[in-house]
């Protein structure tokens, strides 16, 4: 995954986003690995418009389905769609429209806090916000993450 290239594009296009999922953990401290990047994107027009104009020469499609399978990733799709699963020409990127545990962008906005990712000051989820929704997906990965959240906030203090 070409992570900064990613985080340029969004950044450089001023798509207004969150960083959340394995990479903000890693940004708070945890070592993991991580083989996408998530992020939670506001849905307003003029953010749906940046962020379709930002993927679009990274050529995004969706994960998992046939690659004959007819998809365009524009500002319609991204208004008619919610959280997309997305392979790109820098690597697999997560769109999540809501969070579950956190809800739309703007809560996520309230449980994150800037923090520079490879020299790109970010907003990113807070350790708080990342338990949240960890324990809200209740998959076998987050409830690990958990106890990574724990253990680094054991060490913390």
């Amino acid at each position: 995954m070409k992570l900064r290239a990613l985080l340029d594009r969004l950044s450089e296009h001023g798509v207004r986003f969150a960083v959340i999922g394995g990479v903000a953990l890693i940004a708070r401290g945890v070592q993991r690995a991580t083989e996408d990047l998530d992020i939670a994107y506001a849905r307003d027009r003029d953010n749906l418009r940046r962020l379709a104009t930002a993927l679009a020469t990274i050529h995004p499609r969706l994960r998992g389905v046939p690659g004959d399978l007819p998809f365009v990733l524009d500002e319609v799709s991204l208004r008619n769609g919610l959280n997309f699963t997305l392979d790109t020409d820098l690597g697999p990127l997560d769109l999540l429209g809501e969070v579950p545990g956190l809800g739309t962008f703007d809560h996520v906005d309230e449980a994150s806090s800037e923090l520079e990712i490879d020299g790109v000051p970010l907003l990113v989820l807070t350790l708080d916000g990342l338990e949240r929704a960890k324990r809200a997906a209740g998959r076998p990965k987050d409830l690990l993450d958990l106890g990574y959240i724990k253990a680094l906030r054991d060490v913390s203090s």
